[in-house]
């Protein structure tokens, strides 16, 4: 891939966080599904001898997808040499070789390797969509939640500064999945191949290169903008972010300094600091301090709580199909200690009786109000106890068919969790 100029980079940097909702839906999920495939560096198709099931068996777009890549994988070998040796295991994370030169194209591939994915795809699935998107949702909802009126909340005051915090967030964002990815090559060459570093579509170099940018540009922007809650969330994240993925310190290989990093930066970090943001950006409130908001507003405490224990469930969960390669590089998750069927049982049963105590509070809000004649404030409570128990309900019910050990079923299970997290986002401002 040629190097591309940093102004360029920082281009599509800022167009990827301003497309990240529309694109939501179509990338929530890894474009190349199970079988787990990737490409080495010269070409060679290999396939992951730890996966065997179908993430989505019926599907026949990417059974077609999937041949493609066969495809072009087997015409890029051929035309590179007659004959190469089967790449040899990295780090004890083997991978079986496969060569398919012979097999004639599927419907729809080209025999030819000239054509090439656009960086900015490429760029995009380094994100990790999934991601980013639930921080480009945060930041609007925690503002409306701040705004004490609807003039306030629909106000251009409220929209500058909503904006000015969201592209900082998602470029922030995507220095911390950038870096582990980095970090991670040879862990995501069984867990996750599909990932741009692991299938060779991203170098070392322009992987590097993306995050130092992504960094200093989030940053440089969070100090022009001068709220100290915003500055809190750029930095705490960054440095949680950092001592996650980087040696020496590495917290991902302890399982509990691991669950914190998640838990603090989707918790306090991005719910309280972005809510202070929201008080004095726009309602220009002297002690709209991180800390002071969260012993002070009950809505910003709450938030955060609700926000904190959720981020425990993706921290623990997300681990949960990941624990070949992560047993394999001496990475100890909850899941590779105490079990994946231990881990997926407890964080369900966390999750669905969170959203129902939830649901049980507002619902004896709502009468509340409703004694009160605010029925304005009524219908709003109502509105997240009926969207909260509809998610419980949603969290168990999706269980039922899940294999703990099948790693396929896990992943679709864990990204259905995240759509319930974009929801939880979304109904948050009608939480009064």
């Amino acid at each position: 891939m040629k190097a591309l100029g940093w102004a360029q980079v920082l281009s599509i940097l800022a167009s990827l966080t301003i497309s990240a909702s529309a694109f939501s839906v179509l990338h929530s999920t890894p474009t190349f599904a199970t079988p787990r495939q990737m490409l080495s560096t010269n070409g060679v198709l290999r396939i992951s001898p730890f996966v065997i099931s179908n993430r989505n068996p019926s599907g026949e777009q990417q059974l077609q997808q999937r041949s493609r890549l066969l495809y072009m994988s087997a015409s890029s070998s051929s035309s590179s040499s007659s004959s190469s040796s089967p790449p040899s295991s990295n780090s004890g994370l083997s991978s079986s070789a496969s060569s398919a030169a012979d097999l004639p194209p599927p419907n729809g591939a080209v025999a030819s390797t000239s054509q090439k994915i656009p960086f900015y795809m490429i760029l995009w699935k380094f994100s990790r969509p999934h991601t980013i998107i639930g921080s480009a949702l945060a930041i609007p909802s925690l503002h409306l939640l701040a705004s004490p009126t609807l003039g306030i909340a629909l106000s251009l005051p409220n929209l500058v500064a909503c904006v000015g915090a969201m592209i900082p967030a998602c470029l922030m964002n995507l220095y911390i999945t950038g870096l582990n990815q980095i970090t991670d090559v040879e862990i995501d060459k069984v867990n996750k191949p599909y990932l741009p570093i692991a299938a060779g579509l991203l170098n070392m170099k322009d992987a590097i290169v993306t995050v130092v940018l992504a960094l200093v540009a989030s940053l440089v922007m969070g100090l022009s903008y001068g709220t100290q809650g915003l500055n809190v969330a750029l930095w705490g994240s960054a440095v949680l972010g950092t001592t996650y993925s980087l040696e020496p310190f590495r917290l991902k290989r302890f399982p509990a300094l691991a669950a914190f990093c998640i838990v603090a930066v989707r918790g306090a970090i991005i719910n309280a600091s972005f809510y202070a943001h929201a008080k004095a950006a726009v309602l220009g409130s002297p002690g709209a301090t991180v800390l002071g908001c969260l012993a002070t507003d009950r809505a910003c405490f709450l938030s955060s709580l609700f926000f904190g224990v959720f981020g425990l469930v993706i921290a623990l969960m997300k681990d949960v199909p990941d624990v070949v390669g992560d047993r394999l590089a001496n990475v100890n998750t909850f899941s590779v200690r105490l079990g994946q069927a231990q881990v997926f049982t407890g964080m369900r049963r966390l999750l669905s009786g969170l959203f129902w105590g939830v649901s049980a509070t507002f619902v004896n809000q709502a009468i509340r109000a409703v004694s009160n004649n605010s029925m304005l404030l009524a219908a709003c409570r109502l509105v997240t106890a009926a969207a909260s128990a509809w998610a419980g309900w949603s969290v168990r019910q999706q269980s039922q068919s899940v294999n703990p050990e099948d790693n396929d079923q896990v992943y679709s299970y864990y990204m259905h969790l995240w759509k319930l997290f974009y929801m939880s986002y979304l109904v948050l401002p009608f939480a009064r």
